[in-house]
């Protein structure tokens, strides 16, 4: 079937698209459009005349996730019948790198999405279910609430601090404060009542917290990047690949008998994720379970504390997707035993 594979380069305000038709070597840029509904009937319109003129079958978008701004691009793809895909942002530009394309604008970061369409044909992704966009939406709401109340907080202590602030400037931001706390009860209300209507999340969420390291706070953003992944690899991902996709993955710098820095995580996924998993760490290994035992080997090897706190995240992120894929509790007797690379 011929292909023809759309790129596109996201950022808040607008799209950079181009297009190649699959067995192409070489894209074509189709222009800049605005990231919302009426950029997007015009890049329908503007791929659709390409695909006819060059008589190709079907549709594939191809888009790295970029915080949210292509949730909605994702969403009026699959509507309209087009194929998505959703690669790793390091395997395309590790793949780019390899191919000499090393330059770094909205327009060339286009022309290589398509270009890596229509050579590497990556398998295009499901959409996401319904409930789950919306527990995505309310947890980003919520982490959205949770900055500002922190802002205003710190701005708070700030003033009280200062000599002769007005009387009105600090009500005023208690004011915003109090207004702030009233969201994120609602949020938080929100998202419980959504849990409890879902049986099926409701049941994924126990059985994550059974792993040492995933508690409250971190629990739905997990699930949430689980079931993103699973669709993704259409449930034939490893754990290696989703600690790489988190970002979590060793990147040494050695070649032969010569180090040339400390060896690091690569950071090329999802940030705020990556602290979840730090800080279930943190507090994981506090308890009595496998997650300190793992901590506390690595430490005694003589592994800095912190480190082995990264690799503790690294081994949380292990745990859940063998827990998420198998649908059953913790059990470190039986849990399917991935080895983890330590820097």
């Amino acid at each position: 079937m011929s292909i023809l594979y759309l790129g596109v380069d996201i950022a808040k305000g607008n799209l950079d698209a181009a297009v190649c038709l699959l067995g192409e070597s070489a894209g074509l840029f189709i222009g800049q459009f605005d990231n919302n509904s009426k950029g997007f009937r015009e890049l329908a319109r503007k791929v659709n005349r390409i695909r006819k003129k060059r008589k190709a079958e079907a549709i594939h978008l191809v888009v790295e996730p970029t915080g949210g701004y292509e949730l909605a691009l994702v969403a009026y793809a699959h509507e309209k019948g087009w194929l998505v895909s959703l690669p790793n942002p390091k395997q395309v530009r590790d793949w780019a790198n390899g191919i000499g394309m090393r330059a770094k604008t909205d327009k060339q970061d286009a022309l290589m999405l398509a270009c890596f369409g229509a050579q590497r044909q990556p398998e295009p992704q499901e959409p996401m279910p319904a409930v789950v966009q919306e527990l995505e939406s309310l947890l980003s709401r919520r982490e959205d609430l949770k900055k500002l109340l922190q802002a205003e907080n710190n701005r708070l202590g700030n003033l009280q601090q200062r000599p002769n602030t007005p009387a009105a400037v600090l009500s005023s931001v208690q004011r915003v404060i109090t207004t702030l706390e009233e969201e994120q009860a609602e949020i938080d209300a929100a998202i419980k009542d959504l849990i409890d209507q879902d049986p099926d999340i409701k049941s994924k969420v126990r059985k994550l917290r059974t792993i040492p390291g995933v508690g409250p706070k971190n629990v739905l953003p997990l699930l949430v990047l689980l079931m993103r992944w699973n669709l993704m690899t259409h449930g034939t991902g490893t754990a290696k690949e989703l600690t790489a996709y988190v970002g979590l993955d060793p990147r040494p710098f050695h070649s032969g008998r010569t180090i040339y820095k400390r060896a690091s995580i690569s950071r090329m996924g999802n940030r705020t994720m990556r602290q979840y998993l730090y800080l279930g760490a943190l507090g994981g290994v506090r308890g009595n379970n496998p997650l300190r035992v793992f901590y506390e080997r690595l430490v005694g090897r003589g592994k800095a504390k912190k480190l082995a706190l990264v690799a503790g995240a690294r081994k949380i992120l292990v745990w859940s997707w063998a827990v998420f894929q198998q649908d059953a509790s913790f059990d470190p007797t039986r849990i399917c035993k991935v080895p983890i690379e330590i820097a």
